[in-house]
């Protein structure tokens, strides 16, 4: 029987169905990493992407500013 319907058919309480029949050592450590490597799945291309606009712009920035820094090309004289 599962604790959620244990604590519902028994009425033993919250604590009860907190203590996961005694496995609540294992249960909620579980949770709580399923939970933080969803947050990091969630996270990581979100900040993949801002590192990978910021290497763009200054890709951009310094393409740009070399081809300012460029001396116009004269056509040779024949």
């Amino acid at each position: 029987m599962s604790a959620l319907l244990h604590f519902l058919v028994t009425g033993d309480g919250v604590a009860a169905f907190f203590r996961m029949g005694g496995y609540a050592a294992y249960v909620w450590p579980a949770y709580a990493l399923f939970f933080v490597v969803l947050a990091a799945d969630t996270v990581a291309p979100r900040l993949r992407r801002r590192r990978v606009l910021t290497e763009l712009r200054a890709r951009l920035a310094r393409q740009s500013a070399r081809q300012e820094r460029k001396p116009p090309s004269t056509p040779a004289s024949p």
